[in-house]
């Protein structure tokens, strides 16, 4: 096992970023001109009750990210007085940064308001195994408030296969799976909506739509209108610029075939940087510390490189 704090303690020194207590991490406030990354990981004390769902809840943060930036700590029993990581830093995903972007990989929205110089991020729970979300690039098309659920037939289906069969149509309320509000997409089928269930956020558990917190969804109800452009990727491994440094943050990949190799995963993060033109011949890459953060999947960026104009990265074969 890496030890704790193993990627921020590779990177900063603890005590020039961790902030301690929790503070604001929905809205952010975008960086400079060339940089790439918002916020600041922080570190709170737990509580005899506390567990990673009701943390993260509290926090904006999914179930899985809490787990991952926290190896070796009991997620339903952390313990009193034991030092939680809260992974509020991030490289925002590449690409234009406006409208909504979903991060698949991140379990992670992005809402970039228009005329705004702050993003907004939540934790959202994503299509299960066999029920995958899409990659599209799509608009919001229309808002409900108080939406009614209409279960479509397959999912009927499979709930009375289960002994729990559903009814044609759920109104409003507390078991409304859709919760107080829904975003319908352009692509056939899929929503953006609240739930009835606080566990799940950050999770794969979904028919293939995004839940969201009930408190966020009402949030970007206000703020997101209809004809809001929304860009769904798979980004596990996301390259950013901060400090004159270049940071690298690792996600678990998704897959429904089973555990990518090793190889598969360093080939990943070559493709990853090769999409960064304008980084791949100005810098020297770690790649020991390249090795270690694609392990470690910890979601915490890490500082990997620093800008090298005399220098090209120099792209190592696949094995590792």
């Amino acid at each position: 096992m890496l030890p704790r704090f193993p990627a921020v303690a590779r990177s900063l020194s603890l005590a020039s970023l961790l902030v301690a207590g929790p503070v604001a991490a929905l809205e952010l406030p975008l960086p400079p001109p060339g940089e790439d990354i918002v916020g600041q990981v922080q570190v709170i004390t737990a509580k005899y009750e506390d567990t990673f769902a009701d943390i993260g809840v509290a926090n904006d943060l999914g179930y899985l990210e809490m787990v991952a930036a926290n190896p070796g700590v009991d997620p339903w029993l952390p313990g009193a007085g034991t030092e939680i990581i809260l992974p509020t830093r991030y490289i925002l995903p590449p690409g234009p940064r406006e409208g909504i972007v979903i991060n698949l990989a991140e379990y992670r929205m992005y809402y970039f308001p228009k005329g705004q110089n702050v993003v907004h991020t939540f934790p959202l729970g994503i299509g299960r195994e066999g029920w995958g979300s899409p990659i599209a690039h799509t608009t919001i098309t229309a808002k409900t408030p108080n939406p009614a659920w209409y279960p479509p037939k397959s999912i009927r289906e499979e709930h009375a296969a289960d002994g729990d069969p559903l009814p044609a149509v759920v109104p409003p309320g507390p078991d409304n799976p859709l919760g107080p509000f829904k975003f319908k997409l352009g692509v056939p089928g899929y929503l953006i909506h609240g739930s009835n269930k606080k566990f799940g956020i950050g999770m794969r558990v979904s028919h293939g739509c995004f839940r969201m917190l009930n408190n966020n969804v009402l949030a970007l109800a206000a703020m997101a209108p209809v004809g809001t452009p929304v860009r769904i990727v798979n980004e596990p491994y996301k390259f950013g610029v901060s400090g004159g440094k270049i940071y690298l943050e690792a996600h678990a990949p998704l897959d429904d075939h089973g555990d990518p190799s090793v190889v598969d995963k360093h080939t990943a993060v070559i493709n990853a940087l090769l999409k960064r033109e304008e980084l791949v011949n100005s810098i020297r890459l770690n790649w020991d510390v390249v090795r270690e953060v694609v392990a470690a999947e910890d979601g915490l960026p890490v500082a990997i490189a620093e800008p090298d104009s005399a220098v090209a990265a120099s792209v190592p074969s696949t094995e590792m």
